[in-house]
């Protein structure tokens, strides 16, 4: 007996057919669930030249080993496809309840491909598969799609929907579930409008069952006193990521007009503390303890948010300190299903360009008139909209602009100024899915702790540590908010609902495989050294202020510090796996090849 339900569901929208297949139990041994057993079966079906926007490509959602269960954070869903920002691999994690109902309907994943003819949303009904119209659907917010989906199904389902954005293929386009939980990251709402599926809803009255039961409640209690419920973590439940408006500002890494500095001066306005003055309710995703989710009231304007990044994106990046206009511009994604973070960037680079005179689009530091009117815009396609919506890197390629473009692969740098934190810099060049904050954190250490910020000494294997530990916590589809879980912990959750004794070292290892295997599926695509590169900004502006003031990374300094993450890695000069590193992994030679 094990956690897992032991099936696949296959949907052809093409067709509107459905079949069931046994989990691949090899596959399942290897990377687990989640982000990892999404890229295997992501590997199996597409290779290096798959467009992303294709009837071929796969949009894969996968459940962790623990969905369903009691154990702390495992509430979320990962889904698996591949970018239409970057053409890179991409997975993202979606919080509430959606992968627990999933795994109690029967399923460990279900994985979509083909072309739906007309506007469809598909609801999984424990056994059952239905294809139901959505044409009446098409044009709606996120929230009203799931407002209506619930009312014709007469239940409260979990429903996964995307909004006009998702619809136009916009490549910043997200999934929203539950109103204000997003898959967030690298157009998975584009993939999913791709294949005109407007939503996704499921019922399930199943069980997920798990071995050992007794013992496993009891190790768990353990783990919620002394691991979750601790300092280390309770600052999501209190504060919430806001938290980081002030420490970032401190520590002079919070993006600001562009990323031109690293300190805002109405930073106050964007606090946990200022929004705490706002809140008016709390929300937790299934089974989890920390309940971060705030609802905000400001005016007006109200939302389950704002997360740090949109704060800092929206708000400082964007020169903007009025809180309710942040708030209203939350919403607005968040309904329209855009990522806040590609937005806020491309919205900022927009502003420097006009800022400098190289083109102007209409948007200014601080103006909140059209600041307000661009989500819309860019989620229908409308005038400026169209060229923001298509991202940092098109604006950069049409307009000019590339020095200050701040992307890595096409996809907008998340809030943490990396002049002021090295390691950072090297964690969004070598990021699976391009510029990204939630492969690795070496911030957490770097700005934000006690390791110097401006070396690259060890900081090679401070990004690789990162990155294996989150390969396999998001293939566990443990919530990053248990931020003082370890490889130890992990293989304690694994083996419990596994039923077999899982070590530290192979939860290690199988971080270090599933890292590889998503680089390799970007190796296929053409990717090498020369896309793990950072803005010329970062390189060539030294940090006007702060406590980053005068710092920049020196491209030879760079350059070191990825030829040692390659070596380290035992990948070749232009970061591809060797041959005897992925047979040391264990990945599968038909992959490999």
């Amino acid at each position: 007996m094990t956690s897992y339900a032991g099936k696949i569901l296959r949907v052809d929208l093409g067709s509107k057919t459905y079949r069931l297949e046994p989990l691949n139990l090899e596959w399942a041994r290897d990377y687990y669930g989640g982000k990892g057993l999404g890229y295997r079966y992501l590997a199996s079906l597409i290779d290096g030249d798959t467009d992303p926007l294709s009837p071929q490509c796969p949009l894969v959602l996968m459940t962790g080993v623990s969905a369903g269960t009691v154990v702390p954070c495992s509430g979320k869903l990962a889904v698996i496809t591949k970018s239409p920002a970057t053409g890179t691999v991409l997975d993202c994690s979606i919080g509430g309840s959606f992968g627990s109902i999933l795994k109690y309907a029967g399923y460990d994943g279900v994985i979509f491909t083909g072309r739906a003819q007309k506007p469809v949303y598909v609801y999984i009904n424990d056994g059952k598969v239905e294809f139901r119209d959505a044409e009446g659907l098409w044009g709606k917010g996120a929230s009203d799609t799931e407002m209506a989906i619930r009312e014709e199904l007469g239940a409260r389902p979990p429903v996964l929907a995307i909004g006009p954005a998702g619809e136009n293929l916009v490549p910043m386009a997200c999934i929203t579930s539950e109103f204000y939980r997003q898959a967030g990251r690298g157009g998975v709402g584009a993939v999913m409008g791709s294949k005109n599926l407007k939503a996704v809803a499921v019922n399930g009255t199943g069980k997920v069952n798990v071995p050992g039961i007794s013992a496993f409640m009891a190790d768990l209690k353990r783990l919620v006193k002394e691991d979750v419920l601790t300092d280390s973590n309770l600052w999501a439940q209190t504060d919430g990521t806001p938290a980081l408006v002030e420490a970032t500002n401190s520590a002079g890494i919070l993006p600001t007009r562009n990323f031109q500095e690293g300190t805002f001066e109405a930073f106050e306005n964007l606090t946990s503390s200022t929004l705490k003055g706002h809140r008016v309710g709390k929300k937790a995703c299934h089974s989890c303890p920390l309940a971060c989710g705030n609802y905000v009231e400001v005016n007006q304007a109200r939302v389950e948010g704002p997360e740090y990044e949109t704060l800092a994106l929206v708000g400082s990046n964007c020169g903007i300190s009025d809180l309710e206009a942040v708030v209203a511009f939350n919403a607005a994604c968040d309904d329209l299903g855009l990522d806040t973070i590609s937005a806020g960037g491309a919205m900022a680079f927009a502003m420097e360009l006009a800022e400098r005179g190289v083109h102007d689009l209409g948007f200014r530091f601080g103006d909140t008139t059209k600041y307000l009117e661009a989500p819309g815009l860019i989620a229908r396609g409308e005038g400026i909209g169209a060229e923001l919506g298509k991202g940092v890197k098109h604006l950069a390629e049409k307009y000019g602009g590339a020095e200050y473009a701040m992307h890595v692969k096409g996809l907008e740098f998340p809030a943490y100024e990396p002049r002021g934190s090295w390691g950072m810099g090297l964690a969004y060049a070598t990021s699976d899915r391009g510029a990204c904050h939630m492969r690795a954190w070496p911030v957490g250490d770097e700005a934000l702790g006690n390791v110097n910020p401006f070396t690259i000494e060890g900081k090679a294997q401070l990004v690789i540590d990162g990155q294996h530990k989150n390969s396999i916590k998001f293939s566990l589809v443990l919530c990053d908010f248990w931020g003082s879980s370890n490889f130890e912990t992990m293989a304690a959750v694994a083996s419990g609902c596994l039923g077999r004794a899982i070590t530290a070292q192979e939860m290690e290892k199988a971080g270090e495989r599933i890292w590889n295997l998503g680089r390799l599926l970007n190796v296929k695509a053409g990717f090498r050294r020369e896309h793990d590169v950072l803005p010329a900004r970062v390189h060539d502006d030294p940090m006007p202020s702060g406590s980053a003031q005068g710092q920049v990374i020196p491209r030879d300094e760079f350059e070191r510090m990825l030829s040692e993450y390659y070596s380290l890695r035992g990948w070749d000069h232009q970061g591809v796996p060797t041959a005897s590193k992925l047979e040391g992994l264990g990945i599968d030679k038909d992959v490999a090849k």
